[in-house]
This record gives C-alpha cells, sequence and structure tokens, in this order.
C-alpha cells in the first residue's frame, strides 16, 4: 500500500496557507518572512533550469525585485506520511525582467514541503516546468472520459 494520499483538510489548508505566504513574501520581497518558510535545504529550480540554494534565492529577491505578482490555481496537495507535502498545479508568474520590463511566464509547477518539530510547514524544493508546445495531446482513455476527468486523472 502506497504512502502518498490526498491530503485530508486540514493538512491541505495549512500547506496552502504556507504556499500564500511564499507569493506574498515574494512579491512584498520580505526576506524575514521567506527565511521562516524555506528550509535551509532549499533547492529552487527557475523555470529556464536555473538553481538556487536557499541562500540564492534569497539573494535573487533581494537585489532583483524579480516578483511582482505569482497566482497558483488548481492546486493538488498529497502527503507522504505525516510530514511530507507535495503540490503540483499551474502557476503565474509576473516578472521583472534584467532590462526592467516586464514578462509573464505561465507552467507547472512542483513543491516539496516538510513540517518541523515546531509544527510549522517549510518548502525544501521547487521547481517549475513552463508551458510549451503538447507534441501529443490527450491520451485516448483522457479524450473518452471528458475534459473534467483529463484533469482528475492527471492527480
Amino acid at each position: 500500500m502506497s504512502a502518498v494520499r490526498v491530503a485530508d483538510a486540514a493538512t491541505r489548508a495549512a500547506v496552502l496557507a504556507t504556499e500564500d505566504a511564499r507569493r506574498a513574501a515574494l512579491v512584498a520581497h520580505d526576506l524575514d518572512a521567506l527565511d521562516a518558510l524555506f528550509d535551509d535545504t532549499l533547492v529552487h529550480v527557475h523555470a529556464p533550469g536555473l538553481i538556487h540554494t536557499k541562500a540564492l534565492l534569497m539573494e535573487h529577491v533581494a537585489t532583483r525585485h524579480a516578483y511582482l505578482a505569482v497566482t497558483r490555481d488548481d492546486l493538488v496537495v498529497r502527503t507522504i506520511g505525516d510530514d511530507v507535502a507535495v503540490v503540483t498545479g499551474r502557476i503565474v508568474n509576473r516578472l521583472r525582467t534584467a532590462e526592467g520590463g516586464e514578462r509573464t511566464l505561465g507552467g507547472v509547477a512542483t513543491q516539496v514541503l516538510v513540517r518541523g518539530d515546531d509544527g510549522r510547514w517549510r518548502f525544501v524544493s521547487f521547481q517549475m516546468t513552463p508551458d510549451g508546445k503538447q507534441e501529443w495531446g490527450a491520451l485516448p482513455s483522457q479524450l473518452a472520459a471528458g475534459p473534467d476527468d483529463q484533469k482528475d486523472s492527471a492527480r
């Protein structure tokens, strides 16, 4: 039997509140809040494949103020045991460019959180896959199930 399951309502609410706090702190450049939300072992993989440690991501936020808005949608929260959560779902970032302009980047993000001895959830991993051309489209079983079930089958 798998130890991976859909999070119960209380865990889902706590994990999503942690994600809401992360999004707000990134946009506000709130380094104290980010320090509390990120585990010291954080590995953050940006959409183009750039890898940051916690320290590098904090420096990125402090010096570049790149995050103008972060929106999430259709999030699935699963748990592994009682103290590990995996969040997957849509993300859209409105970002400041190096040249001072703006761009919007959408995709899917996977995040891993651990619950510490203090009961607080912290991020240990983040990876965003940017939107790209879908070469194959839906599988026959997904087409037969309909659009709502296609979404559910990915969970």
